[in-house]
């Protein structure tokens, strides 16, 4: 018998923004989902609720959609645009591992001539 495996470490902020970008993509189907669910209550022996009532309904769900929506995408926002953290780069003392090449924000570094 194997002894159990430890849990596995996920970062906590790519945990985060996998969750928060799921529910991006879940909130379209939400939002379908209630908004079919008025016919799906619908009875055919009773009677039919008063179309005013189906209207603010359907204006309610279409307005915490939006907001819904735009708090995600605000989280989103917030979590993507924070600085990564940074990585240690690897010791060239190290034999068979290399630094990598080394980044800037500005391209290569050197200016075309001519």
């Amino acid at each position: 018998m194997r002894p159990p495996r430890p849990p596995e470490f996920l970062a906590r902020r790519t945990y985060r923004l996998r969750r928060l970008m799921d529910a991006a993509r879940l909130l379209p189907i939400f939002g379908l989902l209630l908004l079919l669910l008025p016919m799906l209550r619908a009875d055919s022996d009773a009677a039919a609720p008063p179309t005013a009532m189906e209207g603010v309904y359907l204006f309610a769900v279409w307005a915490m959609l939006i907001l819904a929506a735009y708090v995600a995408s605000l989280w989103l926002r917030k979590t993507l645009d924070q600085p990564a953290q940074s990585v240690p780069r690897a010791d060239p003392a190290v034999p068979g591992v290399s630094p990598g090449p080394a980044r800037s924000g500005s391209g290569s570094g050197k200016e075309r001539q001519g």
